[in-house]
């Protein structure tokens, strides 16, 4: 708490609160909790938060701010509250009054699951709410996804055009109601509306969640209008169902995530952790991460091939609940959910070709054409679309973490705090899962997950996100930070937005913001080392980065090492075809005759061992990322990859399913300049036939060298913290190992934790660099 000391407060004070404190029943909150103080005075909304004058004697009023505190709703998050003396009113009774204006320095909380209240009465058959797709209290239920502007009121939300009825309009306006200004509110009379399409738009008479479900039960492709966006769903274990999803979709291998009614119906699927089921029941419900069990391809035909991980959620709106409650036969209550589901759903972002999510009705018929056969829609907008979120459970944590793979639906736009204030800065991220950045004082707030800016329709999409972040935060950015990459179209939107708002750009080297996403939200104020591991970046050399080892300290680095490179036979497609990656491995090992042999089923292999030996076309890279390529390559495991990391990932699940290995002491060696060369262990890799022993022992060497590599520079630059990031660290066996090894040496190990580890992270960690320049009057 912050500001005057609560122990001497005064007959009235005022009490301004900071944080998550809209839309989440913090006004019926200080209500209640006034009237039981026997407090007057009032409560309201402003630009900034909440704020509270109350009167009354001085230890209520210090107990009354010290609970505010610490007893606030579940959606709430409080990071300050300030109080001091104000002037005595002349009210009695405490009421809460309208919204005040002021600049924006709140924020709105991320959307969240269907509360254990409103679910009850979703099933209840003698609430008027029985079934209604579309229930929600202050406690649960969209805030960002609908949300065009603060204060967060109804009128600027998508529900402004729901005028409510006598009866929501009565629990709207009651302090002491669950719904107490719950923006969302609605029931059938007055509120959203749900409707089965047919593939050519026409509405289909009768209960349109039956409907729904007989067409699962079918084999039937059904697009699902989610909170923020829609969803492709079928019936999971159909497995014709699944193959020709990923044919109309043209989703050849990437994995599905599935959906299932409780914890309890993945038992026979997956592993489930404590810490993985509380995961998958929290507000947030995210997709899992979860290990397989042995049976789960044969049961799961086509979701996951080859993979060692399924990824797993619960329903977390009302739709979700009432097609699982329709498939178990519409039972009363919900003591259904305690029990195991055979019904389960796969439900895959609706976004065709890599292309952006699909929000609208309209959008979905015409987008969505030839791959859904029906469409379950509802007349309430979608202000900002929002993917679901994907994460995975840290176990060796005391207590268990998570890791983010995607960050978005459930906790965007939620503050990372940072060490102290600076700046506004906006930084728009990279090319691959791009994000984009906005700090604020000490707060960074960065966006729902994006995608890769390959296609028209996703820079449009940062062009959106870049604006509703701007316009929701009522931020006018100081300095525009982007990547060094000057044919990214982030850069050319960074460099438009600069011309446009007539401030600096701050390009910043992709491999430093990877290390100083992590060194900013674990508020480090001194100098790290970082380790950067990532498929490619761009270097200050203009070469292709991504094996880096770096001191960082404030806004500036310093390159301490690399992975001794490999060639990129053919160039950039080099990084789709693994095979051309272990060419390149054979190469380096002195083995170029074999590269034909060995590869004589690829057409081209005689070329591409032509362009190695002559060194042409096949520009060098450190990337960590390219050597997971070339291992997989070597030891057989994939020739091309389906989609990004697929080479990697795989990799992973066989090291899994194999079990640990001693690692190689003769499989790597640190160079005089610091270099770190792993030929030595891809000669092993390209002379053993068992595939599950070879990744095994790729991991095993690869955390020894790195902890090897490490501990060196940390002898070296007087240093005992090592931030690390990039794509590789979603692989769990090199984050766990490589935690493990670096801890027994005294080394302590920071990861991405608030924030993805790959590409999208980017954003923050250029955020970061770029402001701390901008506060010395550095930036360019």
């Amino acid at each position: 708490m912050t500001g005057t000391a609560v122990t001497s407060s005064p007959a009235r004070a005022r009490i301004e609160v900071r944080g998550i404190v809209q839309g989440v029943g913090f006004r019926p909150f200080v209500y209640r909790l006034a009237q039981e103080l026997e407090l007057d005075g009032w409560v309201r909304n402003d630009g900034n938060g909440v704020t509270i004058e109350a009167e009354g004697e001085g230890e209520r009023i210090a107990a009354f701010a010290r609970r505010i505190r610490d007893e606030a709703p579940p959606l709430a998050r409080v990071d300050t509250v300030q109080l001091r003396e104000a002037a005595p009113g002349f009210e009695y009774g405490f009421a809460i009054l309208e919204s005040g204006a002021g600049r924006t320095s709140t924020a709105i909380g991320p959307d969240s699951a269907i509360c254990a209240d409103c679910l009850a009465e979703l099933f209840d058959r003698n609430d008027r709410r029985y079934r209604y797709p579309f229930i929600n209290c202050t406690n649960c239920g969209p805030r960002y996804t609908i949300t065009r502007g603060l204060p967060y009121d109804r009128a600027m939300t998508s529900m402004a055009g729901f005028v409510q009825c006598p009866s929501c309009s009565h629990e709207y306006r009651a302090p002491e109601d669950r719904r107490f200004h719950a923006e969302p509110n609605a029931c059938p009379l007055c509120g959203p509306r749900v409707t089965l399409l047919d593939a050519c738009g026409n509405a289909l008479e009768g209960d349109a969640i039956a409907a729904t479900l007989a067409r699962l039960q079918r084999g039937e492709i059904v697009a699902i209008k989610g909170l923020g966006g829609f969803h492709l769903a079928c019936d999971a274990r159909n497995a014709n169902a699944v193959a020709r999803l990923r044919q109309r979709k043209a989703r050849e291998e990437k994995p599905f995530a599935v959906m299932a009614a409780n914890v309890e119906s993945l038992q026979d699927l997956a592993t489930i952790a404590a810490a993985e089921s509380a995961m998958l029941q929290s507000a947030e419900r995210p997709i899992v991460l979860l290990r397989k069990q042995p049976r789960t391809d044969v049961l799961l035909a086509g979701i996951a091939p080859g993979l060692a991980w399924l990824g797993a959620m619960l329903p977390y709106t009302p739709l979700h609940y009432l097609l699982f409650h329709e498939a178990a036969g519409r039972p009363t209550g919900t003591q259904w959910l305690l029990q195991t589901r055979a019904f389960l759903l796969v439900m895959t972002s609706a976004n065709p070709g890599g292309e952006p999510l699909v929000t609208a009705n309209g959008e979905a018929l015409r987008r969505l054409a030839g791959i859904a056969d029906a469409f379950l829609v509802y007349d309430r907008d979608i202000v900002t679309r929002c993917d679901d979120s994907v994460v995975r459970t840290v176990q060796d944590h005391a207590p268990p973490s998570f890791q983010f793979i995607r960050r978005a639906r459930g906790y965007t736009p939620r503050a990372i705090k940072l060490a102290h204030a600076g700046p506004s800065v906006l930084a728009v991220g990279g090319y691959f899962k791009n994000t984009v950045c906005v700090t604020r004082g000490d707060e960074a707030f960065v966006s729902q997950h994006i995608g890769d800016l390959d296609n028209a329709p996703t820079c449009i999409a940062l062009e959106d996100a870049t604006a509703h972040l701007l316009a929701i935060l009522e931020v006018e950015p100081q300095v525009v930070a982007h990547d060094l990459h000057p044919d990214f179209l982030s850069t050319r939107h960074a460099a438009a937005l600069a011309a446009r708002l007539g401030v600096p750009l701050h390009g910043v080297q992709h491999h430093h913001a990877h290390v100083a996403a992590v060194v900013a939200e674990h508020r480090v104020t001194g100098p790290v080392l970082g380790l950067a591991l990532d498929g490619v970046g761009l270097g200050d050399d203009g070469a292709a980065w991504g094996g880096e080892l770096l001191r960082v300290e404030g806004d500036g680095f310093a390159r301490l090492g690399r992975f001794v490179p490999l060639r990129l036979p053919g160039g950039d497609v080099a990084a789709r075809e693994p095979w051309r990656m272990a060419a390149a491995a054979l190469h380096r090992c002195g083995r170029d005759a074999e590269i034909a042999r060995r590869f004589s089923n690829e057409v081209g292999a005689t070329t591409i061992a032509a362009l190695l030996a002559r060194g042409t076309q096949a520009p060098e890279t450190s990337s960590a990322g390219r050597h997971f390529d070339a291992a997989a390559g070597l030891l057989g495991i994939r020739r091309r990859s389906a989609f990004e990391g697929q080479a990697a990932m795989l990799l992973e699940g066989l090291a899994e399913e194999h079990g640990p290995v001693a690692h190689d002491p003769h499989g790597f060696r640190i160079n005089a300049s610091r270099e770190l060369d792993l030929a030595p262990l891809l000669v092993r890799l390209a002379d053993t036939r068992d595939s599950g022993f070879g990744a095994a022992l790729f991991h095993s060497t690869l955390v020894a060298a790195l902890a090897d590599w490490i501990a060196d520079a940390a002898l070296l630059e007087s240093l005992s913290t090592v931030a690390c990031s990039g794509g590789c660290f979603l692989n769990a066996i090199l984050a766990r190992d490589l935690r493990s090894a670096l801890t027994a040496r005294g080394i302590s190990m920071l990861e991405a934790r608030a924030l993805p580890p790959n590409d999208g992270g980017l954003a923050l960690g250029q955020a970061w660099i770029a402001r701390q320049a901008a506060a010395r009057g550095l930036a360019p």
